[in-house]
């Protein structure tokens, strides 16, 4: 996978990745280069005269881990976690530094990776946050039953997200549910929305919304708060199997945090000229 390594003053160096379908920008600033700007970040992220992209991703140095991850939402906004796009960066330094596991950093915490073989990887998104206020919610409900219309389920993976198990995921308006449930007060910093139903044993269908981005093919964390949502539910055990449309992804809910496995693309590295 090539380096990005060109000079910044010819303009700024860039990867494009998708983890089944969810995809990203990511921009290297390991070496000091300070290259992401509010206006970079919203140019990149119009599908039609930019790049296009569900989230970019900044990479910087750091101390404390291998690096450290800065995700900007679509519209602009900051996202404390990214599940997807951990996962393809991790791939990319595996890659690049020919380490089998790795430790990255991000405004949520210190996530762990590792080759998982055949061309997998897994990264433990740490443990759930089930309590109202870490969530976050803007007063204490009750958690497994949201007092909003088909009582979803809540929980943190580093951002917040809102679970509903309904007959038909695909029978669900995705875009004008998904829309107004983002924007619920309960969730004074938005939500991620999620609408999933049982396929078989240990077996989900999802659909998601993503806070600040819209309908997405996929994402890691909204995988992982379902996942969560489901054994809470007593609809599946702590190993799920999750359909989304871009693709499976696999959860496995260890004591030592929510694990997820999956495929990472390199699509094309480039240079962004303002």
């Amino acid at each position: 996978m090539p380096p990005m390594t060109q000079d910044p003053n010819t303009g700024v160096p860039f990867m494009k990745m998708h983890g089944l379908g969810n995809d990203f920008v990511v921009i290297d600033e390991r070496d000091g280069v300070k290259r992401v700007s509010n206006s970079l970040v919203m140019a990149m992220a119009d599908r039609h005269r930019g790049v296009g992209y569900d989230q970019l991703a900044v990479l910087g140095a750091t101390d404390q881990a291998d690096v450290h991850l800065t995700f900007y939402n679509s519209d602009g906004s900051t996202s404390g976690a990214c599940g997807n796009a951990t996962r393809c960066i991790a791939r990319h330094l595996m890659g690049e530094s020919g380490q089998s596991s790795l430790t990255l950093t991000t405004d949520h915490g210190t996530l762990y990776a590792q080759d998982a073989g055949d061309g997998l990887t897994s990264i433990n998104m740490g443990p759930p946050q089930l309590d109202w206020r870490d969530i976050p919610l803007a007063r204490d409900v009750d958690i497994d039953a949201l007092p909003i219309d088909g009582a979803p389920l809540a929980t943190g993976m580093g951002n917040p997200h809102c679970t509903f198990f309904v007959d038909n995921a695909d029978a669900v308006d995705l875009d004008t549910r998904g829309a107004a449930i983002e924007h619920h007060p309960l969730y004074p910093q938005r939500t991620n929305v999620q609408f999933a139903h049982v396929v078989g044993e240990n077996h989900l269908r999802m659909r998601v919304w993503e806070r600040g981005v819209g309908v997405t093919l996929a994402s890691g964390s909204s995988s992982c708060a379902t996942a969560v949502a489901a054994q809470r539910k007593g609809l599946t055990g702590r190993t799920v199997r999750i359909d989304l449309d871009g693709g499976t992804i696999h959860i496995d809910w260890r004591d030592d945090g929510v694990w997820m496995t999956g495929p990472t693309a390199h699509v094309f590295t480039g240079v962004w000229h303002p």
